[in-house]
């Protein structure tokens, strides 16, 4: 540590140190909410994460995002704070932008050291973990009510609030939580989990202070956020042109209203010659749904908006084995200015929209990011993905005992300028599906097949990955829910590459009673003994899918990610018995297939569901480029 200008200036080597602990602080309380909490949206499918921030509420670690400390500073100033604080909220509308519905639940706890001035024991740095959890209260189970209309029916909102005070619990506030909640037990052990990880971390954290100081500690981490602001600017915001683009896309449905265009629109403008040189304007974004598909994403500035975004970005860097090197922590802030349009639209809802679906834009938002830098790059990024979206399975155990079995199933992710898609992937950091083994075990469920769902990922040089397909009989009387988006709208393709095929859920598949049931789903029965088969998005293919060489069609037939059928359409690919292609026949059939077309193909492909909604268009003004 050396001083210049007055001021406390880092040492590389010390810096080095001060990162790879935060990293390992927010791994090791992750580890521990995993390993210690009890139901199986936190513990087995990992819908969680850890935070680091330090006293400026600055985000230091960027391996997973989180919530903001913001409204927690905002009603308990920092100078108010002891040992041992622990502090909630999942107001949605009080969150400055942090939570995007009522089952994330998040804690907050200070950690402390001593202060070189004085030696008492003052705020330092904060340890925060929020995740989803199993049911707040509400209208339905899970407190995802797809047809809400007001946030009050989804659920128990809870302000910040001081949850433990000097290490003692609020037991109040904790019976009221329970009380609410359909899964007490579970919510209670939670929460447990969730707060003593934290204050462990919190206790790591202090170590560090004491054996290096604070000056010291704070000096790494103003460099390790400036380090992380100009390799963004240096390396990935340099890839895009100067100039302005505009993209938009559409979540499908809200719950309430018949299907329609839900409207998302970025204006992107890219100055090099200003200190803040990108600049994301959500000006056309549709206005606020009825039903519960809004995200609060215009407090704070965007902050929590311009880090759930900044990953796409990303896809810029020179190479993938670098992309996957760069974190996305405060840093990434300075660099892009937000302009939101008035209050009363789908990202600046008024109180009290309903939030609970708000996946729906969020998720979309990545990929009209996605879009807009593809139209400035040339398609230098991904075809689109649609990895998020509720399902599940509730009812009475064998013990009179009410169960809810739910997860985040994944899907494909998009093909890029250089490789295929990813298979059900999950965009949440180490977030998974069920285990079967845990489904069947403490549900009455059965789960028959879980496997890739066929031709389901998009047509392109390089395929979109595929989406899951999962089939689940249940053996006592039930219901199903769903809270899903892309079953009518697909994961568009990008640069020739054709759309993914969009999400699918059918009860009795090839019984006398099948049917569909709608993407946004409370209560639909199933008697004892029926199988639902969940089938999940395809990502977008990249490039024409013309273009796929031969051998790697014929590879995914084997692999049974491609059917025959889809070879000969999708790809003019002509398979024989044998599994060989039938070159003569392959060459006539790809001709005749380029010939068809017309030339003026638009930029992106949204799929046929896209003129359902649109009145018969295939394609909008912003698609060509």
């Amino acid at each position: 540590m050396s001083l210049k200008n007055g001021t406390v200036e880092a040492d590389p080597v010390l810096v080095e140190i001060v990162a790879g602990t935060l990293a390992a602080i927010e791994k090791e309380v992750e580890t521990s909410i995993g390993r210690t909490s009890r139901s199986p949206m936190i513990r087995d499918a990992h819908d969680f994460r850890a935070g680091i921030h330090d006293r400026q509420l600055r985000k230091l670690t960027g391996r997973s995002y989180s919530a903001l400390v913001h409204p927690v500073v905002r009603d308990y100033p920092i100078e108010t704070m002891n040992v041992g604080d622990v502090f909630f909220h999942n107001d949605v509308y009080l969150s400055e932008g942090g939570i995007g519905h009522l089952p994330d639940l998040c804690v907050t706890v200070p950690v402390f050291a001593a202060s070189p001035e004085t030696g008492e024991p003052r705020v330092v740095a904060f340890i925060q973990a929020f995740g989803h959890h199993d049911d707040i209260g509400g209208a339905v189970p899970g407190s995802m009510p797809s047809a809400a209309t007001s946030v009050y029916e989804e659920g128990l909102m809870v302000p910040p609030i001081k949850l433990w005070d000097r290490g003692v619990p609020n037991e109040s506030a904790l019976k009221i939580m329970t009380r609410n909640s359909r899964m007490p037990d579970s919510l209670a052990a939670d929460l447990d989990a969730e707060c003593s990880a934290c204050l462990a971390g919190a206790r790591r954290l202090g170590e560090l202070f004491d054996r290096y100081g604070v000056a010291a500690v704070e000096a790494c981490f103003d460099a390790i956020l400036a380090n992380s602001t100009e390799v963004y600017r240096r390396e990935i915001l340099s890839q895009i042109p100067d100039g302005t683009y505009v993209w938009e896309d559409y979540a499908e449905h809200d719950g309430v209203e018949e299907p329609k265009l839900h409207r998302q629109r970025i204006t992107l403008t890219m100055d090099s010659t200003r200190e803040t040189p990108l600049v994301i304007d959500f000006t056309g974004t549709g206005p606020q749904a009825k039903g519960p598909i809004n995200h609060c994403g215009d407090y704070a500035d965007g902050n929590f908006l311009k880090k759930w975004l900044a990953p796409i970005l990303r896809n810029l860097a020179e190479t993938p084995e670098r992309m996957a090197e760069l974190d996305v922590n405060e840093g990434v802030v300075p660099l892009i200015e937000m302009r939101f349009p008035e209050k009363g639209t789908l990202l600046t809802p008024v109180f009290p929209a309903p939030t609970n679906a708000r996946t729906f834009v969020i998720l979309r938002l990545l990929g009209v990011l996605a879009g807009v830098l593809a139209k400035a790059t040339g398609g230098r990024m991904p075809a689109d993905q649609e990895t998020i979206r509720y399902t599940g399975v509730y009812g009475t155990d064998l013990d009179g005992n009410p169960y809810l079995m739910r997860e985040v199933l994944g899907g494909g992710s998009g093909g890029r300028y250089y490789a295929d898609g990813e298979d059900t992937i999950h965009v949440v950091p180490d977030s998974r599906n069920l285990p079967t083994e845990f489904t069947e075990s403490r549900f009455p469920l059965r789960v028959e097949r879980l496997g890739l769902a066929l031709d389901s990922g998009g047509p392109g040089r390089y395929r979109g990955g595929c989406g899951y397909e999962k089939h689940i009989r249940v053996l006592r009387d039930a219901h199903f829910m769903s809270i899903a988006d892309r079953s009518i709208l697909s994961c568009w393709g990008v640069n020739g590459g054709r759309a993914g095929r969009p999400f699918q859920v059918t009860v009795d598949p090839g019984g006398p009673d099948e049917h569909d049931v709608d993407a946004l789903a409370d209560a639909e029965p199933l008697p004892a003994g029926t199988v639902v088969r969940i089938r999940t998005t395809g990502g977008g293919g990249w490039g024409d899918p013309l273009d796929r060489p031969v051998e790697e069609v014929l590879r995914d037939v084997a692999w049974r990610k491609v059917s025959v059928s889809g070879a000969r359409e999708d790809y003019g690919v002509v398979v024989l018995e044998d599994g060989s292609a039938d070159e003569a026949a392959t060459a006539v059939l790809r001709d005749e297939m380029r010939a068809a077309r017309t030339g003026d193909e638009p930029f992106f492909d949204r799929g046929p569901g896209y003129a359902l909604l649109s009145g018969g268009a295939t394609s909008n003004e912003f698609d060509v480029l």
